[in-house]
């Protein structure tokens, strides 16, 4: 039987490029190693890329949208509407992530997977729905097989579109109200974790609106926690952007492509990802620790090391945006600064 494309794993990271870029640090004009996480980011960037002087001028920005039955359980601040409402925001050039895009000379694109109220044809949005929203997951699965496979597929053309552009970074951001209890719900399944482990206030939410969070994560996992496999845990529990997300991050590695992760949700469908296909792990970058207390979490059982710490709670992508100047900066450290050798600079006994 032939495996799902979603489980062939990529190719590793060019190991002699990395030792290159490594040899590299050590040769310039510093203390080895002064630079910390940078040069580690950077020659993980190297390995990705397959070159000991890593760049970052083609950075490529998607952003999945989709909705959420559990909303009709009051676990959001805002109403489900709003989700539409952005993606004409974004087209428009007026949300964060627009803003973030234009200042870093990014391509964005906007991605319509489930909305439930937009009305297409929008200018400016991929209309890639592929249902109107989730189910609500406290009374049945959120998604059908067919339609987790479907977003997952939309994810990965994304990339395909944006690999064909010769990007040499990925960053996929979300948007969907209600979108941090489906993150919350498919990291305490993965995690197998209570549901107070990943518990947070998401766009807001007061002390009620809390309890009703915490009680529809309860019924969820009550009914669904017992689900097997990650391709389960991501039709019962997940939502249309959170799949496409996850595709994206899957059809990223397989292209040899870098990828950024932004904040919780996003960390959610990496850890979806991952699960589903372990060799990605090779090819992510994480951007920020959130605000969201469930991200923490999510972070440390994946072992990775945030590079901002910003007590953001906005996603869109917009945290992964703002680290790129950083990365930038570290490429240029390591491609422009002199060798001991080169500025005659001794070196230390």
């Amino acid at each position: 039987m032939k495996l799902p494309w979603w489980t062939l794993a990529p190719l590793p990271p060019d190991a002699a490029a990395g030792e290159a870029a490594t040899a590299r640090w050590n040769s310039l004009t510093k203390p080895p190693g002064s630079l910390g996480r940078l040069e580690r980011a950077v020659t993980r960037l190297a390995a990705q890329q397959g070159r000991i002087t890593p760049t970052l001028a083609r950075v490529h920005i998607v952003v999945f949208a989709g909705d959420h039955g559990v909303v009709q359980r009051g676990v959001s601040a805002y109403p489900q509407v709003v989700t539409s409402q952005m993606l004409a925001n974004f087209a428009g050039g007026g949300a964060a992530i627009a803003v973030l895009a234009r200042q870093l000379g990014a391509e964005l694109t906007i991605v319509d997977v489930g909305s439930v109220h937009a009305a297409h044809p929008l200018p400016g949005v991929l209309d890639r729905r592929v249902a109107h929203g989730t189910a609500d997951f406290t009374q049945a699965p959120a998604m059908t097989a067919a339609q987790t496979e479907a977003a997952l597929a939309v994810g990965a053309a994304c990339v395909a579109a944006v690999r064909a552009a010769e990007a040499e970074l990925f960053i996929g951001g979300e948007m969907g109200i209600g979108n941090t209890t489906a993150a919350a719900a498919l990291g305490c399944a993965l995690l197998a974790a209570p549901p107070e482990a990943l518990l947070g206030p998401g766009t807001g939410l007061d002390a009620a609106g809390l309890a009703r969070k915490r009680e529809a994560l309860a019924l969820a996992l009550a009914r669904h926690g017992a689900a097997g496999n990650p391709f389960d845990v991501l039709c019962r529990l997940g939502g249309l952007e959170l799949a496409a997300l996850a595709g994206a991050y899957i059809a990223a590695a397989q292209a040899r492509l870098p990828a950024l992760v932004d904040g919780f949700i996003a960390t959610a469908a990496a850890l979806v990802a991952m699960r589903l296909n372990p060799g990605v792990a090779e090819w992510l970058h994480f951007a920020h620790r959130s605000a969201e207390p469930g991200h923490a979490r999510l972070l440390d059982a994946m072992s990775s090391c945030a590079l901002l710490d910003l007590d953001l709670r906005l996603g869109e992508g917009s945290g992964a945006a703002l680290a790129v100047p950083l990365l930038r900066a570290a490429c240029a450290l390591h491609g422009e600064m002199a060798t001991f050798d080169g500025a005659g600079v001794s070196t230390a006994d």
